[in-house]
């Protein structure tokens, strides 16, 4: 399709203008948003109620920043969740709807990379809590590397075809 508002139809079959494909693709982009958020949530819901445990003044040093470090992850990226709605009322009616899929798109993007590292990182910190460093470590990898792949290298490997078609 043109950039043009004629309706044409697109290469994908769709029968919608620019204003239309953009308005399907910042829906798109928020209910994404939505599910990321429910993790996100879930996973800072539990890492606020660690510190209130009795047993949270026995962890190491170590264990103490890792656990602090996961908390500002979980906090950077519900931010960057919020950004992204913060962005739209910014833009609101300012007919830029196009420039707020692509910026919606980058902040999803880095919002399921910070996500990613949030599980891996909460997975490392209870194993290495509950088991022994070196296992943690291994479970931590483990997971991050079901991230890597699930949140990369599988949409890369399966997402085949032509040419990348606008929206």
């Amino acid at each position: 399709m043109t950039d043009d508002e004629s309706g044409d139809v697109a290469p994908d079959g769709r029968d919608e203008t620019a204003a239309q494909r953009a308005d399907r693709n910042w829906t798109e982009i928020l209910q994404e948003l939505r599910v990321t958020q429910t993790g996100t949530q879930v996973l800072a819901g539990f890492l606020l109620t660690v510190a209130f445990q009795a047993r949270f003044p026995q962890l190491l040093a170590y264990q103490q920043v890792v656990y602090l470090a996961l908390v500002v992850l979980a906090a950077a990226t519900t931010t960057v969740g919020l950004v992204t709605v913060s962005l739209h009322r910014r833009m609101f009616r300012r007919r830029q709807k196009p420039e707020l899929v692509r910026r919606g798109d980058f902040h999803l993007k880095l919002n399921l990379a910070l996500l990613s590292l949030l599980s891996a990182g909460v997975v490392f910190f209870l194993f290495d809590v509950v088991t022994t460093l070196p296992i943690a470590v291994v479970a931590g990898i483990i997971v991050a590397l079901g991230m890597l792949g699930g949140m990369l290298v599988y949409p890369l490997v399966t997402v085949r075809g032509g040419p990348r078609q606008r929206g």
